[in-house]
């Protein structure tokens, strides 16, 4: 993917800020990464982002935005955001391929695009990269090694023999031969992206499936005001519908007034054209996103949004303190162990590409221990790893092996390939 080498204007302003009544309370919204004003097409390179506490001062380093691993997230504190029409914002991702926040003390204006896509389908042995907060797709047949599942916990299946049963998973999936499932929650807390579509053996072609929509949160003290576009679409699968595309992502808008004539996308792109349908192909298989509008106000002038998947709308209380995590006292989960070796606050690896990498003894079986927090035991602790190719994932269910009052730890045993996996955990609470 080529990246632009247009810089992000970023301009220092001192003047102070005073909320006006309706306003409502964004937290950590210092304005210490200026003013975004963007008027030509543009890359944030989130690997630039100083690691810190999302809410720190970050005027040495305005712009950049910070990296919270325990928050999993690059937060940007704008004082305000305007993107002209005819420009586009799109992101290199961090290497936690962690999710987008804005938190900006005064407006934002949208006349162009922010665009969150998954990356299109590519060929063996490489994954299509997703958009920040999404999840990779798949990789194809080459030499040595041959497709597997797409990444993310809604990543779609290897199959054999076409069923379409490969498209990543989010929130809406398409009910296509009585499939339905998702994952996350439509408050969008926490902040998560798409998964990414799975391969068939059927591709001649070696291609991996589309990577999942990224996600974004913009949270604004006055207006958001969309009459472009922000977009979080699920990368296209290969050509002929023979790999998944990827799911649609995440876009959350807190504000006092959202409006404007633009529209937020968070769906699957479908297969390229050139099958006898295009990108109605392979769409059916792949879920929908989620879109999450917050506000205080409903503006009678504010235009008509196009807006896809249906969002999730709710109206706040005069001056409200936006919610940007979730709260004290959510459900918690993480992994803690994997065969025994202790797994890293921000666990990440480049499958090899890009390292550090942590080996596993060669085995058949291997135990990975969870812990949760605020999780009722009567709920299901789900296990998913995901090797980078020549198998499809599995999913094991963990069982509960100690507890406290504060926590429970739980184990599931599961079966390993040589090579590399990546190993995920939900909750399905009761």
């Amino acid at each position: 993917m080529a990246i632009s080498k247009n810089y992000i204007t970023v301009l220092l302003a001192a003047a102070l800020f005073t909320r006006a009544v309706g306003d409502i309370v964004v937290p950590g919204a210092n304005g210490t990464d200026g003013v975004l004003n963007i008027t030509t097409n543009t890359v944030i390179d989130l690997s630039r982002a100083v690691t810190a506490a999302w809410d720190s001062d970050n005027s040495a380093n305005a712009g950049k935005g910070v990296y919270d691993a325990s928050k999993w997230a690059v937060v940007f504190k704008y004082s305000s955001v305007t993107i002209r029409s005819n420009a586009t914002v799109t992101f290199r991702n961090h290497a936690s391929r962690a999710p987008v926040v804005w938190l900006v003390s005064g407006d934002v204006r949208i006349d162009g695009n922010v665009n969150l896509d998954g990356q299109d389908s590519v060929g063996a042995p490489l994954h299509a990269e997703p958009g920040p907060g999404g999840f990779r797709g798949s990789t194809g047949t080459y030499p040595g090694s041959s497709y597997g599942a797409g990444f993310g916990i809604g990543g779609g299946s290897r199959v054999v023999n076409w069923n379409g049963f490969a498209g990543g998973n989010y929130g809406v999936v398409r009910k296509i031969l009585d499939r339905a499932s998702d994952y996350g929650n439509p408050s969008l807390l926490p902040l998560l992206g798409g998964g990414g579509g799975g391969s068939s053996d059927v591709d001649k072609n070696a291609n991996g499936g589309g990577a999942g929509g990224g996600a974004i949160l913009i949270a604004a003290t006055a207006t958001i005001e969309v009459n472009g576009s922000i977009l979080a679409r699920g990368g296209r699968g290969a050509a002929c519908g023979f790999s998944g595309s990827g799911s649609g992502g995440g876009i959350r808008l807190v504000s006092e007034i959202v409006r404007g004539r633009g529209g937020f996308f968070a769906t699957p792109l479908g297969s390229f054209a050139g099958c006898g349908g295009g990108e109605n192909v392979v769409i059916g298989n792949a879920g929908y996103g989620r879109i999450r509008i917050e506000r205080t106000i409903t503006d009678p002038n504010g235009g008509v949004l196009s807006i896809v998947p249906d969002p999730s709308v709710v109206t706040l209380a005069q001056d409200s303190e936006a919610l940007i995590w979730p709260p004290t006292g959510a459900p918690e989960v993480r992994i803690t162990s994997i065969g025994g070796g202790a797994v890293s606050l921000d666990p990440r690896a480049g499958f090899g590409a890009f390292g550090p990498d942590v080996a596993l003894p060669i085995t058949n079986r291997t135990f990975v221990t969870v812990e949760t927090k605020n999780v009722e035991p009567q709920s299901q602790v789900i296990v998913r790893v995901t090797p980078r190719a020549n198998a499809n994932f599995l999913e094991a269910n963990a069982a509960i092996v100690s507890s406290t009052n504060s926590a429970i730890q739980w184990q599931a045993g599961v079966d390993v390939n040589v090579g590399y996996s990546a190993v995920q955990v939900r909750v399905v609470r009761p």
